[in-house]
C-alpha cells in the first residue's frame, strides 16, 4: 500500500487509481514527515513538493533523505523555475533522489519502473566535468609511494560486503596521523556518518570533488557501481564469503572469478578459518589479500582494521 502527501497537486494526487492507506494534507517541516514516516510500513511514498516547507532549499530534501528511504519515494515537482533548473535537479541527483517528475504520467511510470542513477545521469552537465578531467588527469592518477595523494579505491563485490562502513574504520584509525577523506560514488551512506570529511557525489561529479582533496594524503573512494578505476591508485575488492553472497555474486556474473585474477581481494565479514580460507582460493583460484572477520566499528582501536592499514602501507 501506498502513502501520499501532497498540498498544491492535491487534485492531481488524488486523481491517480492508486491504493493509498494514508494521506497527508498540507505543508509541512521536513521534521515532522521523517517523524511520521520513519516507522511506518509503505511500498512508495507520493510526496508533493510543494507540500515540504521550504522545500527550495535543498538542505531540507538532504535531510529527508538521510532520513527516509528515498529509492520508495516519487517526488512530484512544481513548475517553477528553480527547481526546475539543471542546478536543482542535480542536487536532487547527488542526494539519492531518482525518482522525481512533473506529471500523474511520470508518477505512474516510476511506481512500475523506478530510475537508478544511470536513468538520470543525462540531466548533469558533462562539459565542466570533461575539461575539469583533463586538467586533472596526472594529478589524481599518481603511483604510490612517491610522498603524493594515494586514492584508493573499495568495491563491493558480493551485495553489502561492507565497503562504505570499512572505509570510515580505516579513516577513523588513520585520521591522527594522516590527512585522510573519503568519496562515494552515486550513493548517499556517508550521510549517516556525519562526517565533513566523507563526501557522497555522483559519476558526473566525482573528478570535481576529488581536486577539492588533492590537499590529502589519502582518499578513499566507495566505488559502488562506478567502473573507472584508473583514477585510482590502487582497488581493493570486497567479498563476504558466505555460501548465498558467492552464490549471488556468481549468477550474476559468472564470469567474475577469473577477471579478480591477481586482483586485491579482501574477505570481509569472514567467520572462516585459516583451512577454510586455504580452500577457498584453491576453489576460486584467487589470492586473498586480507581477512577482517565482524568487528564492532565503534571502537576507537579495531586490530584487524589496523593490520589491514599496514598491509596496504597506508
Amino acid at each position: 500500500m501506498n502513502v501520499m502527501i501532497y498540498n498544491k497537486y492535491k487534485e492531481l494526487l488524488m486523481g491517480l487509481n492508486l491504493e493509498v492507506m494514508k494521506t497527508m494534507e498540507g505543508v509541512y517541516n521536513v521534521d515532522e514527515i521523517i517523524d511520521t514516516f520513519t516507522n511506518f510500513y509503505y511500498d512508495k511514498m507520493i510526496l508533493d513538493i510543494t507540500a515540504i516547507r521550504d522545500y527550495q532549499n535543498t538542505d531540507n530534501l538532504q535531510k529527508l533523505a538521510m532520513n527516509i528511504n528515498m529509492e520508495n519515494v516519487i517526488l512530484l515537482l512544481d513548475n517553477t523555475p528553480e527547481t526546475d533548473s539543471k542546478t536543482y535537479l542535480s542536487k536532487l541527483i547527488s542526494l539519492g533522489i531518482y525518482n522525481f517528475t512533473k506529471n500523474a504520467e511520470g508518477i505512474n511510470y516510476l511506481l512500475v519502473h523506478p530510475h537508478t542513477y544511470k536513468d538520470v545521469v543525462n540531466i548533469h552537465n558533462i562539459q565542466e566535468l570533461e575539461a575539469e578531467q583533463i586538467a586533472t588527469n596526472n594529478a589524481v592518477n599518481v603511483p604510490s609511494g612517491d610522498g603524493r595523494l594515494k586514492v584508493i579505491g573499495i568495491k563491493n563485490l558480493t551485495s553489502h560486503a561492507g565497503a562504505t562502513t570499512l572505509i570510515y574504520m580505516m579513516m577513523k584509525m588513520l585520521v591522527n596521523t594522516r590527512n585522510v577523506a573519503a568519496l562515494e560514488v552515486n550513493r548517499v551512506d556517508f550521510l549517516y556518518f556525519n562526517s565533513n570529511n566523507m563526501v557522497s557525489t555522483t559519476t558526473n561529479e566525482l573528478l570535481k570533488e576529488l581536486m577539492k582533496k588533492q590537499g590529502s594524503d589519502i582518499v578513499f573512494i566507495d566505488l559502488n557501481d562506478y567502473e573507472d578505476i584508473d583514477i585510482c591508485t590502487q582497488v581493493y575488492y570486497l567479498i563476504e564469503p558466505s555460501t548465498i553472497m558467492m552464490n549471488k555474486m556468481l549468477r550474476k556474473n559468472r564470469g567474475i572469478l577469473e577477471t579478480l585474477k591477481n586482483k586485491n581481494v579482501i574477505l570481509n565479514k569472514c567467520v572462516l578459518n585459516s583451512t577454510d580460507i586455504a580452500t577457498f582460493e584453491y576453489e576460486t583460484k584467487l589470492k586473498v589479500f586480507a581477512t577482517i572477520p565482524p568487528v564492532d566499528e565503534r571502537q576507537s582501536v579495531i586490530l584487524p582494521i589496523k593490520n589491514l592499514i599496514d598491509k596496504m602501507g597506508l
